[in-house]
């Protein structure tokens, strides 16, 4: 059929009591909390009647919603096809919330939904534009919870007491990940109230993080979907209970949601995730956890500060300068002390000896020359490595 747009247009018209609640609708949802509610919606914890969307459209600030320049084509045409709907055009806006705090390197957003039925959906949203974002989703390979997990948790039970009742929550990204957390997290009484956890392509959790919280009391309840080249998604989850959805793009870019295929109210599933994609997914797991909590700092500290040094603090500015902000990057790489040059050398070896090692198992069948080559691209991205590192 199409995309979650088309699915506007074909079943828009529809009631939840006419046609319930299903995965497809989450996915809007969780777009639709990438959208700038800042000044248009209450926030959390704020007095105000919550807005709905022909009231969001009549605003002064309604240009605002699609600040995130990457998607204002594909953001736009989503919240016309829910303004244009039945079945979303009433749903209200309120407890929104938008932090950004480069000193605790936290970017969280989150915001309650109130949908035509009179049900709540609490949406988290993934990672926007912002560098800072970016490097949260990295520091979720950390055993200890990340500012916006704890904020996530706290942002559920406030907004909870808000609305009373069973509710939904989800997101897309890192806002699939938030949503598992917070759920796993919350405070039993709050956590019984939740009939659905969707969890969108989002991260999982390192062993430690899922033993602390109540993941066995909730995990019945997540409804987890990847698409069929699914990385992000696949960062240290371990279950096996996911539904793979085909994507209009390749590679990476499935990530995105609006290329996401859907075939009249469910997603167009496929058999499961690419052998290559799962291979490479399950290398880079291992590796993660091969690492101590230092060496995961000192690696994701000096990406982050490398690309800080590109002079932007959002990643639509450093692709759009991508020539000056090379340049800085390689002035950067210079200047790493030869300690941290060789930590970051050490962890990268961890990660092709693992990779090598998966791929010999993998490739057995294959030709004596197969691995050959593969081992020396090995060697070829090492002493590239050990050149780029001073000290090394």
């Amino acid at each position: 059929m199409g995309t979650i747009l088309d699915y506007l247009r074909e079943y828009g018209d529809y009631t939840f009591r006419e046609k319930p609640f299903n995965e497809v609708d989450s996915l809007v949802l969780s777009q639709f909390a990438y959208l700038k509610f800042g000044g248009i919606a209450p926030a959390l914890g704020e007095a105000g009647p919550a807005v709905d969307l022909p009231e969001a459209a009549a605003h002064p600030k309604y240009d605002h919603l699609y600040a995130d320049e990457r998607y204002r084509k594909d953001n736009t045409a989503l919240f016309q096809g829910m303004l244009g709907s039945s079945r979303f055009r009433t749903t209200r806006i309120f407890n929104y919330v938008n932090q950004i705090d480069l000193e605790t390197e936290t970017q969280f957003s989150a915001v309650t939904l109130r949908l035509p039925d009179g049900s709540h959906y609490v949406a988290y949203r993934g990672t926007d534009e912002t560098i800072v974002g970016w490097k949260e989703d990295l520091n979720l390979a950390f055993s200890e919870p990340t500012e916006g997990q704890r904020m996530s948790v706290e942002y559920l039970e406030r907004t909870a007491r808000d609305i009373g009742g069973p509710f939904l929550v989800g997101g897309h990204s890192k806002g699939g990940n938030l949503a598992t957390y917070a759920a796993m997290n919350c405070a039993p009484e709050i956590r019984g109230r939740i009939t659905a956890i969707y969890d969108h392509d989002g991260p999982g959790f390192r062993p430690e993080v899922r033993e602390r919280g109540a993941y066995g009391q909730v995990a019945d309840r997540i409804r987890k979907t990847i698409p069929h080249s699914s990385l992000v998604g696949m960062i240290l989850y371990a279950d096996e209970a996911y539904e793979v959805v085909e994507s209009k793009t390749l590679g990476l870019a499935q990530h995105n949601p609006y290329t996401w295929l859907v075939d009249d109210d469910h997603f167009r599933s496929v058999s499961g995730l690419y052998a290559r994609r799962r291979f490479l997914d399950e290398a880079l797991n291992e590796w993660i956890l091969s690492l101590t909590q230092e060496q995961v700092h000192t690696f994701v500290d000096t990406l982050y500060q490398v690309l800080l040094a590109s002079g932007t603090d959002n990643l639509i500015d450093f692709t759009a300068h991508w020539v000056q902000s090379a340049q800085k990057i390689g002035t950067a790489l210079k200047e790493i002390d030869p300690q941290t040059g060789r930590a970051i050398i050490q962890i990268m070896k961890s990660l092709f000896e693992i990779t090598s090692a998966n791929a010999r198992t993998i490739f057995r069948s294959k030709t004596e020359l197969h691995r050959e080559k593969f081992d020396e691209g090995i060697r070829q991205l090492e002493q590239l490595f050990t050149r780029q590192t001073p000290g090394a």
